[in-house]
């Protein structure tokens, strides 16, 4: 239900074709809420048929017709109702835990590259989150709310400050093996 409520979020603010969306997951909400364009596209289709969406055709010579989707107000009713509902609460998952957890069964040596790995991943991660005000930039002109920004940035700082726990987490792991405190099978 929220891939709905975040492509009807952007379509508060302004219309957009289901390729300029994808665009800007990739460069806004990446680091909470990753979408691929096909998710996007049946997500569209369902807004339409919920009429939450109108979609408007925009002719071009040399490619398809542009589907421009614009929020309706029934639309926006039911953002705003989503917004105001409790914030709803997923269980955690998280795959690499699950290997994390499981690892017993690997070598020291193995544990450790499974760890530096951990942290080569992660630190690339940072890097990419830290990257994103810049990227932003261009949704900003079409959003001039500096209220609106402000609210942008906060998922972007909880973004860089789980990303940084779970590094120093992951750094310290490679330090206690490095250490021999992992106890012998």
């Amino acid at each position: 239900m929220s891939l709905e409520h975040a492509i009807l979020g952007f379509l508060n603010y302004h219309p957009y074709t289901g390729y300029d969306l994808k665009k800007i997951f990739d460069h806004s909400v990446q680091h909470f809420w990753a979408a691929d364009q096909s998710q996007i596209y049946r997500t569209l289709a369902r807004l339409k048929e919920n009429g939450w969406t109108e979609v408007e055709k925009v002719p071009q010579e040399d490619h398809p017709d542009r589907k421009v989707y614009h929020i309706t107000e029934s639309g926006k009713a039911e953002l705003r109702r989503w917004l105001l509902a409790p914030p709803p609460m997923e269980p955690p998952r998280s795959a690499p835990l699950i290997q994390v957890f499981f690892s017993g069964q690997l070598s020291n040596e193995e544990v450790l590259a499974k760890f530096e790995s951990f942290v080569a991943i992660m630190q690339h991660i940072l890097a990419q989150y830290e990257a994103i005000p810049a990227q932003i930039a261009e949704y900003q002109r079409d959003v001039p709310s500096p209220r609106e920004h402000f609210f942008w940035l906060l998922t972007l700082e909880n973004g860089i400050a789980n990303m940084r726990a779970n590094l120093a987490w992951a750094q310290s792991v490679i330090e206690r093996i490095k250490n021999g405190q992992v106890p012998e099978k």
